[in-house]
């Protein structure tokens, strides 16, 4: 068995993939790896994830993968007391927080970024982002920055992938 910590992904983590590198014409493999690594324990995302997610017109493939292909308990539920504390503590600092403006404060309000922290929090996991950090920012308040905010560790798809020593092999179509 591997010895890895548990990752939790953003929404950002699958949009990029099915848009870019990771198309699921281009390299199924990547989709079933996540599939296989989450019935490993490895990768989960939240229901708030998800919800993001079912509400995008863009991604009308991800969608289908996602009520079809996707078991639900990959996207656990955020609702515990626990963590609805952690979500309301990183609130509380975001819109206190005089660096960033009222509507960056309002976007990230609405968004899955806080609750994926505060799940992170609580439960002690790896958030999987491709966001960078921008601590300068004030336009928007990056996920990076709140997980360093709140001691919680993040990482890229790539190391994830590196890390579980999932890699895709070429065939001929």
């Amino acid at each position: 068995m591997i010895a890895t910590p548990s990752y939790i992904l953003d929404a950002d983590v699958l949009i990029t993939a099915k848009n870019q590198y990771y198309a699921f014409d281009i390299c199924p493999g990547f989709w079933d790896s996540l599939i296989h690594f989450h019935e490993k324990g490895y990768i989960n995302s939240i229901d708030r994830v998800k919800n993001e997610l079912l509400a995008g017109a863009k991604t009308e493939n991800l969608v289908q993968w996602v009520k079809k292909e996707v078991p639900s308990e990959f996207f656990l539920d955020a609702d515990s007391s626990d963590v609805t504390e952690a979500y309301t503590n990183i609130m509380l600092w975001a819109q206190r927080s005089t660096r960033y403006f009222d509507f960056a404060k309002a976007k990230f309000a609405t968004g899955a970024d806080a609750w994926l922290v505060a799940f992170a929090m609580v439960h002690d996991v790896v958030v999987v982002t491709n966001e960078q950090p921008r601590p300068e920012a004030k336009r928007e308040i990056k996920l990076p920055d709140v997980c360093n905010q709140f001691g919680v560790d993040y990482k890229d798809i790539f190391f994830v992938l590196r890390s579980l020593k999932i890699s895709y092999k070429w065939t001929e179509g």
